[in-house]
């Protein structure tokens, strides 16, 4: 697999009143698995229903309803585990979290504590060109989502939506090795733009399809070396967990209050306390939610009615034999195939419909012009007009046929802009309107020697100027363009106004 060589980031330091402190971040990303039915029904998972219409019987807690294992939304997991570059385990088991919410039916959650279906893995976070965390995955455990208690429709009731409870979630816990806001934020990124590749989550977080809650800590710098060296967890410092954050803006603002609310609880001579906290994005701070459970505080146990979830070698096998080419190695093939920047290649890997445009308008063309009409000027207007690629009025051929005119130089990059424009707001084949509205480039050296001499000839003291100061020539240059109408070579007239000025 093609790779390219980082640089570990420095880990962000907050100034307090004795000194400096370091922030510890460790994510559990809760995704939705991308399936069209339930964990253990048949039941729709389809956004946007009437309240309540996407439930069955199991879903409901009927009594002597038993869950049956959806088979495709673990292969979904076993695939997100083996594109993290994760272990799968052949043997995992499901377990009852017990706990009461209104929107929990059955009083306990399926899911996976002491046999996870994946086990270590890791991700790649890029920071910036040739800097990026290795943050390292501990486990994927899959597990039931619960419903939606609604507060707002009436101020003396609450109504519960049973829509999602059973919905598949993959739980991805990772070690603490995030060292900062915006590498949380980054991290949340790479994980969505995986599972995205890979077709496993959708990982819109309007839809609530990915959350996160972030665990925050501070430390003094050298402890978390020490932490590396011993294992030992303690030196971190008390981490608060901070539940149900969609959005990454909304991550970074809690990351940065918290450590610094911890870090003037302790220079204050207190301690923290380990609990669970929400942020009020209107005020942007943190609150109390909870105490933090711990694991015995669930009361977990085997799940009596399923058996232990067992699959073959060759059954993983056959998944990852039929991965696709995931973001790391596809940015790493666009810097060596077509010579992009390591930027260029981030940017058009950012999205796999990016990406597969991309490589269509690349093929056979020279690939950093294609980079360059993809990036600046369709990406540019896409984002002016709020558009993404998968609804761009402009398709691959068109944008491979503007860059063929420019590369056979019928067109100028000038005229290319202006083509652009036509084709994205009027549609067409690039060269036919180019035939049909005039377009092409002047090249005829006759033709643009003539409008040299007429410029030259009616502007005698520019031209002292300029044999006077070479750097005044093009002020000429402007001027035949603006004689032809844009459609001079703009080569040819560099070329000729030199001579004729003898410089």
């Amino acid at each position: 697999m093609l790779d390219l060589a980082y640089t570990d980031p420095a880990p962000k330091r907050i100034s307090g009143a004795t000194g400096d402190w370091e922030l510890v971040i460790g994510l559990e990303v809760h995704a939705q698995v991308a399936s069209k039915a339930k964990l253990f029904s048949g039941a729709s998972t389809r956004f946007g229903a009437e309240p309540n219409s996407n439930v069955a019987f199991v879903d409901a807690a009927m009594p002597g309803m038993l869950p049956v294992i959806n088979e495709f939304c673990i292969e979904q997991a076993v695939r997100t585990g083996l594109g993290l570059k994760a272990a799968i385990n052949l043997r995992s088991a499901f377990d009852r979290k017990n706990y009461f919410y209104p929107d929990l039916p059955q009083g306990y959650q399926i899911s996976q504590l002491y046999h996870p279906l994946v086990g270590e893995g890791e991700v790649l976070v890029d920071m910036e060109p040739g800097v990026a965390r290795r943050v390292r995955i501990e486990r994927i455990h899959v597990e039931q989502d619960a419903g939606k208690s609604i507060h707002d429709m009436d101020p003396n009731m609450s109504f519960v939506d049973l829509n999602r409870t059973g919905v598949a979630l993959m739980e991805i816990v990772s070690r603490p090795d995030i060292r900062g806001p915006e590498e949380a934020a980054a991290y949340v990124v790479k994980l969505r733009q995986i599972m995205r590749y890979l077709g496993t989550c959708d990982g819109n977080m309007q839809n609530g399809n990915l959350r996160a809650d972030v665990n925050v800590s501070v430390c003094r710098p050298g402890d978390y070396e020490r932490y590396q060296a011993t294992g030992d967890h303690s030196v971190l410092g008390t981490r608060c967990e901070i539940k149900n954050m969609n959005s990454m803006r909304f991550i970074q603002q809690a990351i940065e209050y918290e450590a610094r609310r911890q870090i003037a609880i302790l220079e204050d001579d207190g301690s923290v306390d380990q609990e669970t906290r929400l942020f009020d994005p209107d005020r942007g701070e943190t609150r109390t939610m909870r105490s933090k459970e711990e694991a015995h505080d669930y009361r977990y146990f085997p799940c009596p009615d399923l058996l232990p979830l067992e699959i073959e070698q060759d059954w993983v096998d056959a998944i990852r034999d039929n991965l696709p080419e995931l973001p790391d190695a596809k940015k790493a093939r666009f810097v060596l195939e077509f010579g992009l920047s390591e930027y260029d290649a981030s940017v058009l890997t950012a999205d796999v419909e990016s990406a597969a445009f991309f490589e269509q308008v690349a093929e056979g063309r020279d690939g950093k012009m294609a980079a360059n009409w993809v990036i600046n000027e369709l990406f540019g207007r896409l984002k002016k007009d709020d558009l993404d690629i998968t609804a761009s009025p402009v398709s691959p051929a068109q944008i491979g046929g503007i860059v063929d005119l420019i590369g056979k130089g019928d067109i100028s990059g000038k005229i290319a802009k202006g083509l652009f424009e036509i084709v994205y707001t009027e549609g067409g084949e690039p060269a036919q309107i180019v035939e049909a509205r005039g377009m092409r480039q002047v090249t005829d050296t006759g033709a643009i020697e003539a409008a040299v001499d007429a410029v030259i000839a009616a502007n005698p003291a520019q031209v002292e100027k300029a044999q006077a100061n070479p750097k005044l020539a093009g002020w000429f240059v402007g001027q035949v363009m603006k004689a032809t109408g844009g459609k001079a070579n703009p080569k040819a007239v560099n070329e000729i106004v030199s001579a004729r000025l003898g410089l």
